[in-house]
């Protein structure tokens, strides 16, 4: 059993890393401190079709077990997710520095760990687009810029709006410089569109 110490990791981590585990291993032990963790972890394996048990072994320790295959875990049958018909093919477009309403110190950190996962998906994006404020993603200083420099050198196209980047006075550290022209030309051909 390969076991992973996932205590203080902001989600998404403890379900990447879990996930990565199980590429290698038939079980994989996760030890979180929230309950959100363990529901994330409990989506995941049904998704994937695996085996999944919980124990809470005190107020905040969480002892999560995943096992693919045949490997069993317990009498009961496991709860398979019906299979999801998906396109492969998609674009990411990102036009603020923060994910989402409210704080934007919380956006701030969800748009960061929405770039990471994007990067540790099994099926990376064809394009990203970055646009308004998005465009600070890309400039130097940024978070997620090397998240975003391994997608690239994965065959990633990233595309900044250069309007925008001169609006915010900031110079692409990755990726290609575009128009809006070309924005609105390739996010009307894109047969996916995924937006934080």
């Amino acid at each position: 059993m390969f076991k992973i110490d996932a205590l203080g990791k902001a989600c998404p981590l403890p379900v990447i890393e879990t996930k990565k585990a199980l590429r290698e291993h038939k079980v994989v032990q996760t030890v979180v401190d929230n309950e959100i963790a363990t529901q994330n972890l409990k989506k995941m394996a049904e998704q994937l079709g695996h085996l999944y048990q919980m124990n809470q072994d005190a107020p905040s320790h969480y002892t999560v077990v995943i096992s693919k295959g045949n490997t069993e875990l317990t009498t009961e049958a496991p709860q398979v997710a019906e299979p999801v018909e998906t396109v492969d093919d998609y674009i990411v477009v990102v036009d603020t520095n923060v994910m989402g309403r409210g704080s934007d110190e919380l956006g701030k950190n969800l748009l960061k760990g929405f770039i990471y996962s994007v990067a540790e998906q099994d099926v990376l994006p064809k394009k990203i687009i970055f646009y308004n404020g998005g465009v600070h993603s890309v400039a130097e200083g940024s978070d997620s810029l090397e998240d975003l420099k391994n997608m690239a050198e994965q065959g990633v196209e990233i595309y900044a709006c250069g309007a925008c980047l001169n609006f915010y006075e900031l110079t692409a550290a990755v990726g290609e410089v575009t128009n809006m022209y070309r924005i609105v030309e390739m996010m009307r051909q894109a047969p996916k569109i995924v937006k934080p």
